[in-house]
């Protein structure tokens, strides 16, 4: 892991189900991420994706990035385009700064219509550990 690195991109499918099942599991009950005619009443053409579900999604880009051993240790994102069902959010990332085992990745997601979210991520990733030093076999 160096700065300057380039992330590989990924290529996230906008879909109902996964702004509704997104707002539900993070306890956003607001109507305008499930339901369409109460969204088109307050000025959106359809429902939207909530920022707890991006920010999920965010942190999940970067960890599946470095490995099951990346731990998360700030995240702070910052909303543009919304995400609107039947579009593909883009996720890309770059090193900007490498301290160790600590990195700070610049992240960026855009879809049809601009930049949905762009912030940083803040991610160790601890050396790994021979299998003999755990106690397993080599």
């Amino acid at each position: 892991m160096r700065a300057g690195d380039e992330l590989p991109p990924l290529e996230i499918a906008v879909t109902r189900t996964l702004i509704v099942a997104g707002a539900i599991a993070s306890r956003d009950f607001q109507d305008v991420h499930h339901d369409a005619e109460s969204a088109r009443a307050k000025g959106s053409p359809d429902i939207f994706m909530n920022i707890l579900t991006t920010n999920g999604l965010v942190g999940r880009y970067v960890t599946d990035c470095f490995g099951p051993a990346a731990v998360l240790r700030k995240l702070a994102i910052r909303l543009g385009a919304p995400n609107y069902p039947g579009d593909t959010m883009v996720l890309t990332g770059r090193i900007e700064d490498v301290d160790g085992d600590t990195a700070v990745v610049r992240v960026l997601g855009s879809n049809g219509i601009g930049r949905h979210v762009s912030g940083t991520v803040t991610v160790s990733v601890p050396p790994s550990v021979p299998p003999s030093a755990s106690g397993g076999t080599p």
